[in-house]
């Protein structure tokens, strides 16, 4: 019982700082594309001192998780728990790293009149930090349903990806002089779309720490097995 006491202390203290990690997250992501609609150097500046705090969070993460295992020996969906967290936070740690991307670009268009108005990349963002938000959540309430709701949300990223894709696509056609801004707004699309993609990443897990199985991981096993298999004969 005292070593039950001391593993779920310790796993409390992981979800609050998961819960930290996951809600400096959100703020990067929100603040990111603010800076980029305010063309706010100063507040893409703070993101990228935030990613540094980030990165060191999710070094602590890592660090209590490890001290779980060595300490505590946890086995079986206490294991899965723990090593779903350091999943997480690597994809979480990925995420506020486009943040941060998106903030570099921000810093070199300062300048720069934009092109067209900042419409569908604020829609994306927000449907980026909601996904984060919702897969946090999820693993903390061990919510299979909203687990699967964050990952179903990805279509719609990936739908305004391809919309702003092709918008800009038709303005780099119609005038050359649009390029270098145009791919530079390209590429925040693209950090946001694949941000949306590590938060599916988090949703994906928790069913694997709820269930213990993992759709991606399944598909992969079930291939590797048909690459493996013995070729069929021509003789019988």
């Amino acid at each position: 019982m005292v070593a039950r006491h001391f593993f779920d202390r310790g796993l409390e203290e992981l979800h609050l700082e998961l819960i930290k990690m996951g809600s400096m997250v959100e703020e990067s992501i929100e603040n990111s594309i603010l800076a980029l609609k305010k063309q706010d150097i100063s507040l893409a500046k703070k993101v990228f001192k935030n990613d540094d705090i980030i990165d060191e969070l999710e070094r602590k993460i890592e660090r209590i998780c490890l001290n779980l295992i060595a300490t505590q020996q946890p086995l079986a969906k206490d294991l899965r728990t723990i090593s779903t967290a350091l999943k997480i936070i690597t994809d979480m740690e990925r995420i506020a790293d486009h943040s941060a991307d998106i903030s570099e670009i921000t810093i070199r268009m300062a300048n720069e009149k934009y092109i067209k108005p900042l419409i569908d990349l604020p829609k994306m963002a927000e449907l980026a930090k909601n996904m984060v938000n919702k897969s946090i959540d999820a693993y903390i309430k061990q919510d299979v349903d909203l687990a699967q709701a964050v990952c179903d949300s990805d279509d719609d990223v990936d739908s305004l990806f391809s919309k702003i894709t092709l918008e800009l696509i038709n303005l780099m056609k119609n005038n050359p002089e649009t390029v270098e801004q145009a791919i530079d707004l390209m590429l925040i699309a693209k950090y946001l779309e694949r941000m949306a993609d590590h938060a599916t990443n988090i949703g994906e897990w928790v069913v694997f720490n709820v269930t213990g199985e993992h759709e991606h991981l399944a598909k992969h096993i079930f291939m590797q097995g048909l690459d493996d298999a013995p070729e069929a004969s021509d003789h019988d």
